[in-house]
Formats: C-alpha cells, structure tokens, sequence
C-alpha cells in the first residue's frame, strides 16, 4: 500500500528558501504548500511514496540549531520544525503522535531570543518571533545550551517567550535521548 506523505523544500535553482514566511514566497513551486499543522510557515509538497509510515507512528525528534540566520531572516532549521510537522501531518500522522524539541547553540542563539535584545545585539526586527510562537503553539520545545547563551551574554530573560535554558546543548541532547527523542542527522 502506497502513503502521500510530503517531502521536504530547501532550495530552488540554487536559492535557500525560508527567508520569510513560505506561504508568501513567490519563487514558491507549484505544488508546494504550508499546513496544515503550521499555517503561516513549513512549505512541503506531496509525494507518492513507496517508504510508507506505519499507522499509529509516533515520533519524538530532535533537531541541532547553530547555525544563526542573517539579520532579518528565518532560521532555516526553525523552519524545518514546521515543515517536519506539516508533512508528516498532511500524511496522516496525528499532531498528537509529533513530539518535537530543537536544541539551540552557538550563533543561533541570538534568534530565538526577545525582540529588545535581537535589536540591540543583531540588529532589527527578529522575524523569528511568530514561528517560535507557532512552533510553541503546537508544542514544540525549543532549549538554548547554557554554555552559548553565556557566551554571547544571553540571560533566561532575554529568550523569547516559552523558550528554555539548558546547562548546555550537549545536557539537553542526553536528557532529550534518554527520553526517546532521535536526532535529525541534517
């Protein structure tokens, strides 16, 4: 038996998708939509494929993040959060059967912090804030290692709300392993 499930955007003709809301990027292919989990954020397309996922899949993963966007833009692996979400609910897996953490280090940490604090060490507005809200909504964990936000001299009151502070990112991988979680190896 064949599934839809939905594959994943990054780049068209060379050029990185993601540096705003996909639902409003024209350079979007056809075929290509954000939801149904996230809305606004995640674009995926269809696929008919033959590595089907089992009825009742429950999924509890992880996701990197040091890699800070450029001022202005959204952090391409916050974006993939929604995108996991919106494929795999657009193929049938329950938004009750996601369970998503993205552990936050280096350069990174800077974009899931406030907006006062955005502008005064990066500059501008933190185009990151409604998608780590969305990404909050639906229950997706986003923890900082301790050890970068010291370094760039990021206190818990200057994340973005709901956002967590961990002792490290290499604390919050173990604890997040033993729990079950599995690490997207990209």
């Amino acid at each position: 038996m064949r599934f839809l499930i939905i594959g994943a955007l990054y780049a068209v003709g060379g050029v990185v998708l993601c540096s705003a809301a996909a639902a409003e990027d024209e350079r979007l292919p056809a075929g290509f939509s954000t939801g149904p989990v996230i809305a606004e954020y995640g674009p995926a397309a269809a696929i008919e494929a033959d590595f089907a996922i089992p009825e009742g899949a429950f999924f509890k993963h992880s996701f990197d993040v040091a890699k800070q966007a450029e001022p202005g833009d959204l952090n391409r692996s916050l974006v993939s959060a929604a995108r996991f979400l919106n494929m795999h609910g657009r193929a049938g897996v329950p938004a009750e059967n996601m369970k998503l953490a993205m552990v936050i280090h280096g350069g990174a940490t800077k974009d899931v912090t406030n907006a006062a604090f955005y502008s005064e060490a990066v500059g501008g507005e933190n185009a990151n804030l409604s998608l780590i809200a969305a990404l909050r909504e639906k229950g997706v964990r986003i923890i900082v290692c301790g050890q970068s936000a010291a370094f760039h001299g990021v206190s818990n009151a200057d994340l973005a709300p709901g956002v967590e502070m961990a002792l490290s990112a290499m604390t919050a991988h173990a604890l997040l392993q033993q729990e079950g979680y599995t690490v997207n190896p990209f």
